[in-house]
């Protein structure tokens, strides 16, 4: 492992710690925290210990600890913040009610899109994921949506590195094909995956651009719903999209 790679890794030991948490959902001790971590028993301890001074931790037993709400006040207070979410949220309900279906808010991270703002629909049998996910560009449908919103150098330049991991048995693994993909989705204006990253989920995804930024706004749900109203959904997030972005 690297130098920076170790860094990394050591930036991201509390974050760790905290899913561990989540994961167990219950106190964890020492040893359990440094089992469910993959860490060494000893820096899963200073880590323990440096959270435990800074207020994250607390004990309830001689060997048990868990987060106190220090990271839950602080979690709160950025995402009243948070200057994109808290606009577009109320709309995207809108969006969201309209439909019935999942309404997701993404934008390019990498490689790779990252989710923001994840409306669920109400639905008993819907398509559900996590603010903070990361998907494909070529396989998730507001991946396609940064895809086509590159210059062609950066696209040819993304071609040139990409690699078409297969994701399903629907995922786009041909340079060819998904390059007729993203031509189509340009030309009506919304991009669409049937199945490509999760089975049997369709997505249809619109671009919105805010400044000098283009987020990705998709409508998911189970494929066999959304193919019947591919076309209203597509068209409808253009011109909310559009609205949006005046």
């Amino acid at each position: 492992m690297t130098t920076n790679e170790q860094l990394s890794r050591s930036s991201l030991r509390a974050l760790e710690i905290f899913e561990a948490f989540c994961t167990a959902r219950r106190p964890l001790s020492l040893t359990e925290a440094a089992r469910l971590t993959n860490m060494p028993v000893s820096t899963c301890h200073s880590v323990f210990k440096a959270l435990y001074q800074r207020g994250f931790l607390y004990f309830d037993s001689a060997r048990n600890a868990y987060p106190t709400r220090r990271l839950w006040s602080l979690a709160r207070e950025i995402d009243d913040n948070d200057p994109v979410v808290h606009r577009l949220e109320p709309e995207l309900m809108k969006l969201r009610d309209k439909f019935d279906e999942t309404v997701i808010l993404g934008v390019r991270h990498d490689n790779s899109v990252i989710y923001l703002l994840v409306l669920e629909s109400t639905q008993a049998i819907r398509y559900s994921c996590q603010p903070g996910e990361r998907k494909p560009l070529h396989s998730s449908s507001i991946g396609k949506v940064t895809l086509g919103a590159m210059s062609s150098d950066e696209l040819d330049a993304w071609f040139h590195a990409a690699k078409f991991q297969k994701v399903t048995d629907h995922t786009i693994t041909s340079a060819t094909r998904l390059m007729a993909d993203l031509v189509k989705s340009r030309t009506r204006g919304y991009y669409v995956t049937e199945g490509e990253n999760v089975s049997d989920v369709m997505a249809v995804a619109a671009p919105l651009r805010i400044g000098s930024t283009t987020f990705g706004v998709a409508v998911a749900g189970p494929t066999q719903r959304l193919a019947k109203k591919e076309a209203a959904i597509g068209k409808m997030l253009i011109r909310e999209l559009k609205r949006l972005e005046d």
